[in-house]
């Protein structure tokens, strides 16, 4: 299975802020697409609209615990991690999870030559993996409910936010 075919299923909606924004804004903007990280960019006169980073919940939570409330006025430059590992649409899923791993981050960018295509998650690849599985000791043509209540979902649903 390739990258493409995880972001055909999910589509390309990407979620981004940029680079002079303040955390605060970056957290926003999370919570609003229901996601763990965007992608920074910068967008200026010179170097057009270019991926510099990516900010995650994990990157805020630990600059929290070891800075304080203040870094939620600091741009988010302050917090990004710089040149994130990215993958492209025809790299397999298998390579992105080895990044994931490897590397414990749980969003990769995709670029197709330096235009950003779409983001792939931990969570995407699991979706996708539990569509593939057979489903357990239930009579043929039957969903569980929880499956057959996800179908109707236009997005991801998670309690208590």
């Amino acid at each position: 299975m390739k990258v493409e075919d995880i972001l055909r299923k999910k589509g390309t909606r990407i979620g981004m802020v940029r680079i002079n924004e303040t955390v605060a804004t970056a957290l926003r903007l999370m919570k609003a697409e229901n996601t763990g990280a965007l992608v920074v960019k910068d967008v200026c006169r010179t170097e057009g609209n270019t991926v510099v980073g990516v900010i995650s919940e994990r990157d805020v939570v630990r600059a929290l615990v070891d800075r304080g409330p203040g870094i939620l006025e600091q741009a988010v430059s302050a917090l990004m991690t710089r040149d994130p590992y990215c993958c492209s649409p025809s790299d397999s899923v298998r390579h992105v999870l080895s990044l994931m791993d490897e590397h414990g981050i749980r969003h990769v960018p995709v670029l197709e030559g330096t235009t950003l295509v779409g983001v792939v998650s931990v969570r995407d690849l699991i979706r996708r993996q539990l569509e593939e599985l057979p489903v357990d000791n239930l009579p043929a043509g039957e969903l569980p409910i929880a499956a057959s209540a996800a179908e109707s979902w236009d997005f991801p649903v998670v309690a208590n936010q």
